[in-house]
């Protein structure tokens, strides 16, 4: 790793890795597909390998105490007690381990909350009483630099400290909101129902479309709208190559005919300046010389 690597250089290791990544991603689809595993249980079993991970994570980036060899050895221990549990849980269950008994609601619930709450418990006594830290926060500003040092995008507003003070607290505060409703408020909504009728069923279908819509419509529209002024920019650039113009496209779209005034009268030209003739020129000398003898006559006949 090259922590002073180039705005070049990451980009082009990111391409290379994007590339690398969509090659590897659909070989592993079509593998699943032979497999026969559908889409519902590769999204479920994510849960169980990727959940141990979880509250580690999240203890490193908001708790002064957390150890960082005590998430890794959570994170990896999680992982092992969650695919235990998870195949345990299938021959419980089913007396026997398959793909289809794997795939059912309670014994991936059951690998998934052993990932999420492992983890955490580990990480928790490890960072409390094994291996203790005292990680001042404030040092980031000093350790985080940005790539080149380029600051184009960010306005006054995004390197204010106080601005991002207040961004912390509004996302914090709506964040423990949401993970507040949908964790609890919105299953409890489900229990007064108990078993769904076709009609509760389908509200509950359409509350969960119109919420998949409205958050489609807020992450496609609104970085649209937050990056209005540099997309004009891109716009601006791109007419002005194709027209041929330099500056900004808006100053060309509000740009108005000058009004005629007086005429101002037009400055004659100036009469070139004629060349001195060579000062080792004879004849120059020559003449110099008896325009001299004409000056002293003149003077001499007014004494």
């Amino acid at each position: 790793i090259n922590p002073d690597a180039t705005g070049e250089q990451i980009l082009k290791v990111s391409r290379i890795v994007i590339v690398l990544f969509g090659i590897f991603m659909g070989l592993f689809s079509i593998l699943l597909n032979v497999i026969g595993l559908n889409l519902g249980w590769v999204y479920l079993f994510m849960g169980v390998v990727i959940g141990s991970a979880v509250i580690p994570l999240w203890n490193m980036m908001t708790w002064d105490k957390a150890s960082g060899k005590g998430a890794v050895i959570a994170a990896w221990s999680g992982l092992a007690l969650a695919l235990t549990g998870w195949l345990v849980g299938a021959r419980i269950q089913s007396g026997s381990v398959s793909i289809a008994n794997l795939g059912t609601n309670e014994v991936m619930l059951s690998g998934n909350l052993i990932a999420i709450f492992s983890s955490g418990i580990i990480h928790y006594i490890y960072s409390k009483f094994i291996d203790p830290q005292d990680f001042d926060f404030t040092t980031l500003d000093a350790n985080i630099h940005l790539v080149e040092q380029d600051l184009s995008g960010l306005g006054v507003e995004q390197q204010d400290k106080d601005e991002l003070r207040r961004a912390k607290r509004w996302i914090t505060r709506r964040g423990y909101l949401l993970t507040f409703v949908l964790i609890l408020v919105w299953p409890l909504l489900s229990i007064p129902a108990q078993v769904f009728s076709e009609s509760y069923f389908a509200f509950w279908v359409l509350i969960s479309i119109a919420w998949g819509f409205g958050a489609a419509i807020v992450i496609s529209f609104l970085p649209l709208i937050e990056s209005q002024d540099e997309i004009g920019r891109v716009l601006s650039g791109m007419f002005n190559y194709i027209t041929g113009r330099q500056g900004d496209a808006a100053d060309y779209a509000e740009e108005e005919p000058p009004t005629k005034t007086v005429e101002e009268p037009a400055k004659e030209a100036e009469e070139p300046a004629k060349e001195v003739e060579d000062a080792s020129d004879p004849n120059y000398n020559k003449f110099v010389e008896v325009l001299s003898d004409d000056e002293a006559d003149k003077v001499a006949e007014k004494a």
